[in-house]
């Protein structure tokens, strides 16, 4: 069993329940992480047995770019197309964060995270 991660996927999206986050969006970090047997490509050093990380982040850019209201149907998402895209995939977390989310107050992020 190993993991893969990717830290700090950052991207601009147009996510929110206010008007406004729909027209001008907001910034976002998005972190993924999977687990799946590693064995495998540790021994034969190819891509095609392992998880393709260029394909996460596709995952998530693409994911990202279709506007929704939550955070949480985002990150459901993204779980739900590494689940049906990477086979060799057994558990997933991702964490979405809206950065500096319009809540009244000086907050530097608000986080969902969601497990498969």
């Amino acid at each position: 069993m190993g993991k893969i991660r990717l830290n700090n996927i950052r991207v601009h999206a147009q996510h929110g329940c206010l008007k406004e986050e729909g027209i001008i969006g907001s910034d976002y970090r998005v972190d993924v992480e999977v687990c799946g047997s590693l064995a495998k490509p540790a021994k034969t050093d190819r891509l095609n047995d392992t998880v393709d990380y260029v394909h996460l982040n596709n995952i998530v850019k693409e994911e990202m770019a279709i506007k929704s209201k939550l955070l949480e149907h985002v990150a459901q998402r993204i779980l739900d197309r590494i689940s049906n895209e990477i086979p060799t995939v057994d558990h997933a977390e991702v964490s979405v964060s809206k950065i500096n989310p319009p809540i009244g107050g000086d907050v530097e992020s608000v986080s969902v995270i969601l497990t498969s």
